[in-house]
């Protein structure tokens, strides 16, 4: 009984983790540990330690992270992908690169291979490899195709979705990504949602649609806000900003430096509407998220932001 429900709270800590609760599945998992060693059953010790390591490398606490994922190692679970993700947050792409593409390399099973590739399409995209990173995804949808688990399937669309996208193909990667991003939200799990979300922003913007960008990206931000994921809310204000943005724009889009640059001029939200051809509601909405990200709360302050930080 001592060794079931042990077992029980790590799947448990990965289904709060799944659903965003990431606190909640880092106690769980820490419950799972100390029961489990009372049955002194070392692989799902280290499965629970894993879980811990997962939910602190998504909240930015990358030593707590690299402590469990080595103690996950040490009871002789698989440290990958979160390991090698976590490298590639550090700034270790050359590392990150290795470790997936050495465990990709030994693990033949396909639900163990299911459990990889989302991240190694991720990292391989991040080295520049689209050709590996496609063929990673081409993998992960065969083995989403074979079990039709709405979870799979949704990483197979998030993963196509990704690599098209940096392949250039916007148009087929946002309806793609929808889709995943559908689905991740049929199955409440908010963090992957939020993630396939940031992807939308970024093909939308790939396809001239700012506005459609900046509305999807706010989005993600405010889900990714709420769960406290500083590790992808710090992606997310780089890939916000287009090549060559200006220093000190605070993550704001294209059309929110236009705005902030209309607001200083003087121009009222009417004014700016119609030099912009937007709908006065929505300048209204952009106005708002610029004060929110430049952490001001009047026109008079964000123009003196503007020009202290040369967006004007």
């Amino acid at each position: 009984m001592v060794t079931f429900t042990g077992q029980c709270l790590v799947h448990r800590a990965e289904i709060l983790r799944l659903g965003g609760a990431w606190a909640e599945a880092v106690e769980a998992a820490r419950r799972a540990a100390e029961r489990l060693a009372e049955a002194d059953d070392e692989q799902a010790i280290g499965a629970a330690s894993y879980q811990q390591a997962e939910a602190h490398r998504v909240l930015g606490q990358f030593e707590a992270a690299e402590e469990a994922y080595q103690l996950a190692s040490r009871w002789g679970h698989e440290p990958q992908p979160g390991l090698a993700l976590l490298r590639l947050a550090q700034g270790r792409t050359g590392a990150a690169g290795a470790a997936i593409r050495r465990v990709l390399g030994e693990t033949g099973a396909p639900l163990a291979r299911a459990r990889l590739l989302p991240g190694a399409v991720e990292i391989l995209l991040a080295t520049g490899d689209a050709a590996a990173a496609g063929e990673a995804a081409a993998d992960l949808a065969a083995i989403a195709d074979r079990y039709g688990t709405p979870a799979l399937l949704a990483a197979a669309d998030h993963a196509r979705g990704a690599v098209l996208l940096a392949e250039g193909d916007a148009g087929a990667a946002v309806a793609v990504l929808r889709g995943a991003w559908r689905s991740w939200r049929e199955l409440e799990a908010p963090y992957e949602a939020a993630r396939a979300r940031v992807l939308v922003g970024l093909a939308c913007r790939e396809l001239g649609d700012e506005d459609a960008a900046a509305m999807e990206l706010d989005a993600a931000r405010t889900v990714l806000a709420r769960l406290g994921a500083a590790l992808d809310l710090d992606r997310l204000d780089k890939l916000a900003r287009r090549p060559g943005a200006a220093a000190g724009s605070a993550g704001l889009t294209g059309r929110e430096l236009e705005v902030l640059r209309l607001v200083a001029a003087g121009k009222t939200n009417h004014a700016i509407a119609t030099s912009l051809q937007l709908a006065e509601k929505t300048v209204h909405r952009h106005v708002s998220n610029i004060y929110a990200k430049l952490g001001v709360s009047s026109r008079a302050a964000a123009t003196a932001y503007a020009y202290q930080h040369h967006l004007v």
